[in-house]
């Protein structure tokens, strides 16, 4: 305060009158955290196939139990697959699997095997293991990028409205979805998170089949 009159009180200022300095923390919108949580799990998630392939040979992964008992080939080829398919839905972009990689991986079913019976899918093979881990890193790694630059907006766009068609309405991601339909983010978690662990749990129940440990404490 001054001693004269004409002089007019300056304010008192506080650190968060100055503009130029911030209020305290900036808070992440729900959206930032939903999708850094996303992304930080689907990186564990393959972080697990890719411990697991390290850790198998092909004899392993292509083991036939017994009639009923689906090999870790089927396991594998199918979430590769599946999930290549699915980031179609979820994107419009054309999956990487084609007939230059069928010729390469010579899986003994090129089928994904989504709607065929137990009965057929126990003789899935695959033939050239590096070929097969090359095309699963290659759809991870196009995940992961994807996930790295996507605007924390587009969770929320509808991916399929309300009513699904019968090939989504017996899905896992139709019991997720909300009054709607289902989102990009019940797609990337339906579909290839929740996904990819349970494909990955079926895979750490056949390795003990032949000899392998689990893949986590």
């Amino acid at each position: 305060m001054t001693d004269d009159p004409t002089v007019p009180d300056e304010p008192t200022r506080t650190v968060t009158d100055d503009p130029t300095v911030p209020d305290g923390p900036t808070r992440p919108r729900p959206a930032d955290l939903v999708l850094d949580s996303l992304t930080r799990r689907m990186r564990a998630m393959h972080s697990l196939y890719d411990d697991a392939l390290s850790t198998m040979d092909l004899d392993q992964v292509n083991h036939f139990e017994r009639e009923g008992v689906l090999p870790i080939a089927f396991s594998l080829f199918h979430i590769a697959t599946m999930v290549d398919a699915s980031f179609m839905l979820m994107t419009g972009t054309p999956p990487i699997w084609d007939d230059e990689w069928e010729a390469r991986v010579r899986p003994a079913i090129a089928d994904h095997g989504k709607h065929r019976t137990v009965a057929e899918m126990v003789n899935q093979r695959i033939g050239d293991y590096e070929a097969f881990q090359e095309y699963l890193q290659a759809v991870f790694h196009r995940t992961d990028e994807w996930l790295a630059g996507l605007d924390p907006a587009e969770i929320s766009r509808l991916v399929i409205p309300r009513p699904f068609p019968p090939q989504i309405a017996s899905t896992f991601s139709a019991r997720v979805a909300g009054p709607d339909g289902i989102t990009l983010l019940d797609a990337a978690e339906c579909w290839i998170y929740q996904h990819g662990l349970r494909h990955m749990g079926e895979i750490e129940l056949a390795r003990g089949l032949v000899g392998l440990g689990g893949m986590t404490s």
